[in-house]
C-alpha cells in the first residue's frame, strides 16, 4: 500500500464518520470567509505569492462564466457564394445562427434524461434535529455531556446488525420502530405487495438521515422484487428496485410506497 493512502484503507475498513458530508459541506462554505481573512492578514512574500494564486483563480473563473453568457450569443457564419446577384444594402449582412437552438435542445435532452428519474413526491417537507432525536439523559456521564441520542422515526437496519457497545452508541434506534418490509405500489399494473426492504437509497431530509436508515415521507429505498418476476430489457430477473415512501411511518403504523418504473 502506497504510504499517503492509510485514509482512504481506513474508510475501506470502518467507513466514514456519521456526519462527515455535512461538516464537508460546512467546511466548503467557510472556504470563502477563510480566503478573506488569509488576503487581510498575509504580510511580504507570502502575501504576493497569494494575492497571485487568487488572481489566476479569478480569471479561471470569469472565463467559466464568460462561457455560460455566451449560450445565447448570435454568431456569425461565413457568408456562402451567392448564386444570384444581391442588392448593395445586402451586402455587408451575413447569415446568423444563434446559440438558442443548440442550448434548447440541450435543455430538451436533459429535460428528458430528468423525466426518466422523476419520482411521484418531489418535494417533502422539511424535519428538524429536535423532532428527529430525543436527548438520552439517563446515566450519571449521560446525563452530564447529553451527547447521546434516540431517533423517534422509523428506521432500517441490515440483517446482520449488531449493536456498538453503550459507551460508543451515539444513536440509538428503538427495536420497536424498525421496519423490514414495505407495501410496494406498482403504478403500471396497479397492484399492492408486501416487499423486504434491502436498503436506503437515499433521504432528502440529510446525508446523515441516509446512513442511519432513517424512514420518512419522500425517502428512496431499495426493495426486493424477484417475487415480481420483472425482468431486464436484456432478459435478465431484476433482484431490487428503488420505491419511493409516500406516507408518514410513524403516523400510519406501516411503510407505503410506490415503486419507480
Amino acid at each position: 500500500m502506497p504510504q499517503g493512502e492509510y485514509i482512504e484503507r481506513w474508510q475501506k475498513l470502518h467507513g466514514k464518520r456519521f456526519d462527515y458530508d455535512e461538516r464537508k459541506r460546512k467546511r466548503e462554505a467557510r472556504e470563502g470567509h477563510n480566503a478573506s481573512q488569509r488576503a487581510q492578514n498575509f504580510r511580504g512574500l507570502r502575501a504576493k505569492l497569494y494575492a497571485e494564486k487568487r488572481r489566476k483563480e479569478k480569471i479561471q473563473m470569469k472565463k467559466q462564466i464568460r462561457q455560460k453568457e455566451q449560450k445565447n450569443v448570435k454568431s456569425s457564419e461565413p457568408a456562402e457564394p451567392a448564386t444570384e446577384a444581391l442588392p448593395q444594402y445586402l451586402l455587408d449582412r451575413s447569415n446568423e445562427k444563434s446559440a438558442k437552438a443548440l442550448s434548447s435542445a440541450i435543455k430538451s435532452k436533459r429535460n428528458e434524461k430528468a423525466a426518466r428519474f422523476s419520482v411521484p413526491i418531489p418535494k417533502v417537507k422539511g424535519i428538524s434535529e429536535e423532532e428527529m432525536f430525543a436527548v438520552v439523559k439517563t446515566g450519571k456521564k449521560t446525563h452530564k455531556k447529553s451527547w447521546k441520542r434516540t431517533i423517534t422515526k422509523p428506521t432500517f437496519v441490515g440483517p446482520g446488525f449488531t449493536r456498538r457497545p453503550v459507551k460508543f452508541e451515539r444513536f440509538i434506534r428503538p427495536m420497536g420502530l424498525r421496519y423490514k418490509k414495505a407495501n410496494v405500489t406498482h403504478p403500471e399494473l396497479g397492484v399492492t405487495v408486501q416487499l423486504p426492504i434491502l436498503s436506503v437509497k437515499k433521504n432528502p431530509q440529510n446525508p446523515l438521515y441516509t446512513q442511519l436508515g432513517v424512514l420518512t415521507k419522500g425517502t428512496i429505498i431499495e426493495v426486493n422484487v424477484s417475487e415480481l418476476g420483472l425482468v431486464t430489457a436484456g432478459g435478465k430477473v431484476c433482484w431490487g428496485r428503488y420505491a419511493q415512501v409516500t406516507n408518514n411511518p410513524e403516523n400510519d403504523g406501516c411503510l407505503n410506497a410506490v415503486l419507480l418504473v
